[in-house]
């Protein structure tokens, strides 16, 4: 609570406006420049040394970094050489030298790191002056209040008002458009200060008036404000017309002239130079001063007037004398009346007078109008104004003088490096400050809180203000705060030796009493601006600071507090002197509410230990117990009281955590029977569980459960109502978790006295709810430690949930077993909510037998017979141990981590996410657990088929030890399985192997669509499918999956198909489809098999009814989303046609994508054709029908002779194997697949094509691929045998021609054999070309064969039947010589 300097803007543009404002200087020889300056400022050269090898360091290093390179001649403080204005609301800066200004305004933009901040930022720049040679002297930037009745206190725009040295003075808009321009005198303005109407704070108080007041070397003009306001509205209207509206009307007869503004023009005598002033307005004397001033002025027969006169004080500066004191009586001189010329210097509104003159004939008066412009108007004479009295000082020479905000009050800086600080009621110096050259000076008025007022004797009072003199010293780079009228420096800040003090002195003009009522006025009173950093800051102080006397006991208590935080911060300090240091402080302060303050400080504080606390607190509360009742303050001795009763309760719960003495737990071990009994009925799960559980995990030691909770955090989660009870705070769950681990973890340990403990608790008063919250709480969170000692931990938990249950209030006395207890369901209600299994099971376990001992005691003490205690709390209670025995399976499959990755964090499950996520969130849960794993589907079949021969496998190798790391790991896989099997034997109907594999299916595809390169989730997500056995669940998922998730890409990759008429690059594939060109190959594979899925499962819908839907008993509460399965049953039937439709297509793109053939596939359909594709699969389409243009059956037949020809050529390339062993679809469906003839053949009865010309294409690309055997096998199914002859036995004689005629290693006999043969057949065979053969190197048998397939298949009446007879002998030749 001290001064501090608050950042509120920052200026980006600072360069910007200095290079715009010194581009005159920029060529100026720096040699030159630099020895001007050590001229003019010799004086002070070693001063300003001495301060810049110091303090100017840091400020250098700071200067380099925020500031890029600046010209020499503009390194020294360029803003000291400008006239700089700041609005009172901060929103407009204006920054001028000679003729140029430049005005910001304010901006908000968001910085680096993402926070919003204010600038200022240059809307307007531009030359000001329009008469030759004149420059700008000075400039205030004044806003104007709305006039609207929604106002809350923002200005409705702002004026600029600039000062020339020609005499003119000129207001402009914001946007630098001139409203109008005054002569009102003929020498230099040489400042303008206004002043704005204040809400009178005393009743006695004169009311003061607004005005702009304008000083001249001899003379000074106060302009009425009300009359300024006025005027400038009307100018601005006029304005906003002139350039919005048609220069015609706008000149017209309906200009709207602007009322003339009311001034005071006085002529100030007997003072030789003046160079500031001020105006503190309107004054009346008291009588005594009234009679004093009569008598030294008329004399001892002087006559006094009645009333005292109001009259007007100005105060001056400058030489001959110093200071200078004016009065004008009100009433004696006239207010002028000066015509207001209207000038709108809008280049718009300029252009468009230009261009309306010509058709206006306005030309002819265009000479006459330039000379009345250029004829200065005329300057009204002054009303001679004579010094009343003044402050002499022939060698002082005042600089500026700053009025204080109350007008009592002003601060004069001289040539002497004073700042003098004047009474102006007295007309008398009161104080004086020594080194402070070139100082400049602001005020600060700090009204008095609000909460200072509470305990002061005068709260009927208006709230007080306390007074502050800002004073900057720009040679010391400091700025400095001071208390009025006698105070002590109270801040003090060390600042760059290039700032501007800006204060303005005035607020909002056009306010009054009536329109000011309910607004909250804006305004900085003092800023600074820093031309190094941009930065824009106002000075910050606490009211407090004024009372600097020795009888003020607040500012002394904040010292006190002050010392006090100060103690508290060191770390080094002994417990001791710590407790005596805090306690002097805290009982001498006096104020109730520093007082409480102070006790919140040491409460909160870390280093004290709690044996200090309580002896500080129980000072503290004694000395108030002494006082007398009514002084006191009933909080603050409420606070002593509450603090001393949880610092004396967190001592005894510590005292009995740490007690050697301990309770004996035998009595509660017959309570257990039941309990014992299902812990080793769910032992081997939990064991499995705790195993899983144990991995290690990175953590803090501050976070660990076993630290210590300080007394500090113990007093912040605790309060006392009042009641007298103790009640704890909901935090959040870590801190919740840490009180309960302090109350109770010892306790379940076994190493606390249970009884002692519940007893202390109950006695503090903290009721049985939360000290039950507490329990479960850190029970749940430290279920590792549970585990480790089970049977043990859960009878300590029995004890402890009794003697909590019989604590007054836990249990209604008037509870009917047979309705739900609030207290039991609380237990339940956080059972159900853990993600903790094993610990919850254990607490359910607990609460079941306690409920069911309550249950039957009360039976017994109201004398009902035994079958009377079943009730319905029981039942919940079995409902509730068997949904977590549920749990606890599910979740122990859950955290298995896959093998050979870390596979992520494990799901959490609990009875609350289960129930909510509807009646498929188990079978989502074990879906996203079989992804994780990546477990095969068929494994997965396996798995479920097998389940009894799994169960002895792994009975058998329970026993065995020391296996080698693969058999370890084989058991791994067998224990997971074997948890599989129990968590599908624990939800028969919720993990039925349809739902499963449904559920896996379209987890897979999820998967897929998150990343499509990975092709071999859809190919999983597919076989999951094929395992679905009821076509009615098949069906709906196929249908969502292709609509959900496949059309879109599929339809993608089909049009860019044809658009490129050939398989696409990697590139395009990406952009249009959103994969690579290998992942779109197994996609469009992947969708030829879903749609086959789609056909078969719509054929077999009508021959298997709809399965029945079904749930556990116990998870029959589900609420939540409809199951993947209802969905998959709700959709609608596919139109088949359409479907197989799709599919065909789908084919093609597959083929194509796969052998990489130029085709575009949807070419090859009609109109009907390509109309259908990519519809909704369930509406009916116009189908094509009919026979087919043959065009379109030829360009058929040759796609798919170029399929089979791709295919023979796979499966005889040996690069194909080895290039795609990385590829992402499996084996069976890449080139190689051996169903790609039979797919050819499909096509090509759907797309009316000739089988058997496919099948004699296929047998002829396999001899020539030299595929003999293949080749016969088909060769059973061609039909026409006369044509496959024909193309046979060319290419018998290519391979005989190849061996005869084109082999390297042509023998004898073959050239023997060549010359016995026929001349038709040696003349046919040398006309055979055996390069279209791809395998011409094929074995003298299997052609001896072909031939002998030829001479079956040829009839004897065929034309070449006797060449092939020929070929016969000559190849039998061949083989026996060869």
């Amino acid at each position: 609570m001290s001064c501090s300097l608050l950042e509120f803007c920052r200026l980006h543009e600072l360069k910007t406006v200095r290079d715009y404002l010194f581009q005159s200087q920029k060529n100026e020889p720096v040699e030159e420049k630099n020895q001007t300056e050590n001229d003019l400022s010799w004086e002070t050269s070693e001063w300003e040394s001495a301060w810049d090898s110091g303090e100017n360091k840091e400020e250098e290093a700071t200067s380099a970094t925020m500031v890029e390179e600046e010209p020499t001649g503009q390194r020294s403080p360029w803003l000291q050489d400008c006239v700089v204005s700041l609005s009172p609301c901060s929103d407009l800066l204006v920054v001028a030298r000679e003729q140029k200004a430049v005005f910001l305004s304010a901006k908000w933009r968001t910085d680096d790191g993402g926070r919003e901040e204010m600038t200022l930022a240059v809307s307007w720049t531009g030359t000001l002056s329009t008469d030759e040679g004149e420059c700008v002297s000075s400039s205030i930037c004044i806003p104007l209040a709305s006039q609207k009745r929604s106002s809350t206190g923002r200005p409705d725009w702002t004026c600029v008002v600039v000062g020339f040295t020609s005499g003119y003075v000129r207001f402009y808009t914001e946007n630098g458009v001139l409203l109008l321009a005054q002569l009102l005198h003929e020498d230099p303005v040489l400042r303008l200060k206004c002043r704005t109407y204040e809400i009178p704070r005393h009743p006695g108080v004169t009311e003061q008036h607004e005005e702009l007041s304008i000083l001249y070397p001899a003379a000074l003009v106060t302009i009425d404000g009300f009359s300024l306001f006025q005027s400038l509205r009307a100018c601005r209207n006029q304005v906003a017309r002139a350039v919005y509206v048609h220069p015609a009307a706008a000149a017209g007869s309906d200009v709207i002239q602007p009322p003339p503004l009311a001034y005071k023009k006085w002529g100030l005598q007997d003072m030789d130079t003046i160079v500031d002033h001020s105006s503190v307005g309107v004054m009346t004397l008291c009588v005594f001063d009234q009679m004093k001033n009569a008598s030294i002025l008329g004399g001892f027969n002087a006559s006094v007037k009645g009333n005292p006169p109001a009259m007007s004080q100005y105060v001056t500066v400058g030489g001959g004398p110093y200071t200078g004191f004016f009065y004008a009586v009100e009433g004696s001189s006239q207010p002028l009346l000066s015509h207001v010329a209207l000038a709108v210097a809008s280049k718009l509104t300029s252009a468009l007078f230009s261009a309306a003159s010509g058709w206006l004939g306005w030309n002819k008066h265009k000479n006459e109008e330039e000379a009345v412009q250029k004829h200065k108007p005329k300057v009204e004479p002054a009303t001679p104004l004579g010094i009343r009295f003044g402050l002499p000082d022939s060698r002082r020479h005042g600089e500026s003088i700053c009025l204080s905000p109350c007008n009592t009050l002003a601060g004069v800086t001289d040539d002497f490096g004073r700042v003098t600080l004047l009474d102006l009621a007295r007309g008398i110096a009161i104080r004086m400050w020594k080194g402070y050259r070139d100082a400049q000076l602001g005020w600060l008025q700090v009204p008095e809180e609000r909460g200072d007022r509470e305990f002061s004797p005068s709260t009927s009072l208006p709230r007080r203000h306390a007074l502050f003199l800002v004073i900057y010293a720009p040679r010391r780079g400091i700025l400095e705060v001071w208390g009025m009228q006698q105070g002590p420096r109270v801040g003090a800040f060390t600042v760059g030796k290039h700032c501007r003090l800006l204060y303005a002195g005035y607020r909002l003009m056009g306010v009054n009493s009536v329109t000011s009522k309910g607004w909250q006025l804006h305004t900085q009173q003092v800023c600074l601006l820093d031309p190094v950093t941009g930065a824009l800051r106002t000075v910050n102080i606490p009211f407090h600071l004024a009372l600097s006397d020795k009888k003020s006991e607040r500012a002394k208590d904040m010292h006190l507090l002050k010392k006090l935080t100060t103690v508290l911060r060191s770390r080094q300090v002994e417990p001791d002197i710590l407790e005596s240091e805090a306690k002097s402080a805290l009982l001498d302060i006096k104020h109730p509410a520093i007082k409480k303050q102070a006790l919140e400080s040491l409460l909160s504080n870390k280093n004290a230990p709690v044996s200090c606390l309580t002896n500080i607190t129980s000072a503290l509360y004694d000395t108030l117990q002494q006082q007398d009742p009514e002084e006191v303050d009933p909080a603050l001795l409420q606070l002593c009281s509450s603090q001393l009763k949880l610092l004396q309760l967190y001592t005894d719960i510590q005292h009995l955590h740490s007690a050697a003495d301990m309770e004996a737990c035998s009595k509660n071990q017959d309570s257990l029977e039941g309990i014992e009994d299902e812990l080793s009925r769910v032992g081997p799960t939990l064991q499995r569980y705790a195993q899983l559980t144990l991995r290690p995990s990175v953590s803090f030691a501050q976070d660990s459960p076993d630290s210590t909770l300080p007394a500090q955090v113990f007093l912040s989660q605790m309060e006392c109502t009042e009641d007298e009870e103790l009640r704890v705070i909901r935090c959040s769950d870590t801190e919740w978790t840490q009180l309960g681990n302090f109350m109770f973890w010892g306790c379940l340990c076994g190493k606390s006295p249970l009884y002692k403990v519940c007893d202390t608790l109950q006695q503090a008063g903290i009721s049985p709810q939360q000290l039950l919250s507490l329990l479960l709480s850190v029970w749940l969170q430290r279920e590792k430690e549970v585990l480790q000692k089970p049977e043990e931990t859960v009878r300590n938990l029995h004890t402890l949930l009794i003697a909590l249950s019989n604590m007054k209030g836990a249990v209604e006395e008037s509870w009917d077993p047979q309705s739900i207890s609030p207290w039991w369901q609380q237990v339940r209600f956080t059972c159900i909510q853990s993600h903790n299994a094993a610990a919850a099971l254990l607490a359910a376990f607990v609460a079941h037998r306690a409920t069911k001992a309550s249950i039957t005691s009360r039976a017994d003490s109201k004398l009902q017979l035994e079958w009377e205690a079943v009730s319905l709390e029981l039942e919940q209670w079995v409902v509730c141990v068997r949904q977590l025995e549920d749990v606890l399976v599910l979740q122990t499959l859950l955290l298995v981590p896959p093998q050979g990755a870390a596979g992520g964090a494990a799901a959490q499950c609990s009875i609350k996410t289960l129930l909510e996520g509807g009646t498929g969130g188990i079978a989502d849960s074990v879906s996203k657990w079989v992804f994780r794993h990546n477990l095969a589907p068929e494994r997965l079949k396996e798995i479920l088929q097998k389940k009894e021969e799994e169960d002895e496998k792994l009975e058998q190798k329970a026993g065995e030890e020391g296996k080698e790391p693969e058999e370890k790991s084989q058991e791994d896989t067998d224990r997971t399985a074997e948890l599989l099997v129990a968590v599908c034997q624990r939800f028969p109907h919720s993990l039925s192997p349809d739902l499963l594999f449904a559920h896996c299916c379209w987890e897979y595809v999820v998967q897929w669509n998150k990343d499509p390169e990975e092709g071999q989730y859809l190919w999983c997500a597919v076989e999951h499918l094929k395992l679905v056995s009821s076509p009615h669940i098949q069906l709906g998922i196929s249908a969502m999956m292709w609509s959900t998730f496949i059309v879109k890409r599929f339809s993608a990759a089909a049009f860019l198909l044809e658009k490129v008429g050939k398989a696409p690059k990697d590139r395009l594939c990406r952009r249009d489809v959103g994969m690579g060109d290998k992942a779109m190959t197994s996609f469009l594979g992947c969708c030829v098999q879903l749609l086959q899925i789609l056909m078969e499962a719509d054929s077999a819908v009508e021959e298997v009814p709809a399965p029945e839907l079904s749930v556990e008993e116990v998870w029959c509460g589900a609420e939540g989303p409809a199951s993947l399965a209802e969905l998959a049953l709700e959709q609608r039937g596919v139109h088949y046609p359409l479907v197989q439709h799709h599919c065909l297509v789908a084919s093609l793109l597959h083929a194509a994508m796969t052998f990489s053939l130029k085709v575009k596939p949807l070419s090859l359909f009609d109109s009907k054709g390509k109309n259908a594709f990519f519809r909704d699969l369930t509406t009916i389409q116009l189908m094509p029908s009919g026979d087919m243009d043959p065009g379109l059956v030829s360009q058929r037949q040759e796609f798919l002779l170029r399929v089979l020809s791709g295919w023979v050529q796979a499966i005889n390339d040996p690069s194909s194997s080895a290039s795609g062993t990385r590829s992402p679809s499996p084996p069976s469906s890449g080139p190689k697949a051996d169903w790609w003839p039979s797919l050819c053949l499909d096509l090509g009865s759907l797309l009316q094509v000739n089988p058997d010309i496919l099948r004699r294409h296929l047998v002829c690309e396999l001899y020539n691929e030299g595929l003999d055997p293949r080749a016969e096998e088909v060769m059973l199914e061609v039909e026409d045998k006369d044509v496959l002859g024909s193309q046979l036995l060319v290419l018998t004689g290519q391979r005989l021609s190849y061996s005869l005629l084109h082999s390297q290693s042509q023998t004898q006999a073959a050239m023997e054999l060549l010359a016995r043969l026929p001349p038709t057949l040696c003349t046919w065979l040398k006309a055979m070309d055996p390069s279209e053969l791809r395998c011409p190197m094929v074995p003298l048998s299997q052609t001896s064969r072909l031939v002998g397939r030829l001479i079956e298949i040829l009839p004897e009446n065929h034309a070449q039947y006797s060449l092939a007879l020929h070929l016969l002998e000559a190849v039998e030749v061949l083989t026996t010589e060869g």
